[in-house]
């Protein structure tokens, strides 16, 4: 994706799982933070380089190994401990993520920032707010930036994150996307995959092919859902 006056904002897609991993910060000085690094960590820092960016934070949406690294099955998956390892930078996660994160990829705490809703970072001149969206997991949360919004798997273009995984919650889902529902409509949803038709969309686009986001009522979303 294309710089915008101050903002940047990269959506590259990754991994077998078609994620995403983002790069967001500020044009003006080349400051950076990555999102949900995962897969392919070397290939990342290098592209990181090349565009003469400044790494100064990983950003993590939940604790799941293809958002942040870790065991699955039997697959190892780099991500930011290996970054951590190549490039020191701190880790925001949720404070309601931390213990999750720190038994999925083995950093300390030390090696974190626990964050809570409405906490806000800045990146050069740019501001992220982070707003906790359980549902997914506990502690998953999203990022808001200007009039972006990095969803990770709470809300896709066309769906939602799963809600019968261990940790994951029914109602919080309805919730959380009830909160994303109010938006303004020219925010640009980013997802955490590549599972639409087209990889991000307006709030506005969004409410009108996610039939998630217009569910009327808790009872009903559990009917569904389970």
């Amino acid at each position: 994706m294309p710089e915008s006056n101050e903002l940047i904002v990269e959506q590259i897609q990754i991994g077998p799982m078609q994620n995403f991993t983002y790069v967001i910060g500020s044009a003006s000085t080349r400051e950076v933070a990555i999102v949900d690094p995962a897969w392919d960590i070397a290939g990342l820092l290098e592209h990181l380089n090349k565009k003469d960016y400044t790494l100064t934070a990983a950003l993590v949406t939940h604790y799941h190994p293809d958002h942040c690294g870790g065991n699955m099955g039997r697959q190892n998956i780099d991500g930011v401990a290996e970054l951590l390892e190549q490039n020191p930078v701190k880790i925001f996660v949720n404070k309601r993520e931390a213990s999750g994160m720190k038994k999925v990829t083995g950093i300390s705490d030390s090696d974190m920032v626990k964050v809570d809703s409405g906490d806000t970072f800045d990146i050069g001149l740019i501001n992220v707010e982070f707003l906790h969206t359980p549902g997914h997991t506990p502690g998953s949360q999203c990022f808001r930036i200007k009039n972006t919004l990095v969803s990770g798997d709470t809300l896709f273009i066309d769906g939602c994150g799963r809600v019968d995984l261990p940790g994951s919650d029914s109602a919080d889902m309805y919730h959380s996307l009830q909160k994303l529902k109010g938006l303004p409509d020219d925010t640009l949803l980013l997802p955490g995959h590549n599972y639409s038709s087209v990889p991000n969309a307006t709030m506005a686009e969004t409410k009108s092919m996610n039939a998630y986001l217009n569910v009327k009522d808790l009872e009903t979303w559990q009917q569904i859902m389970g």
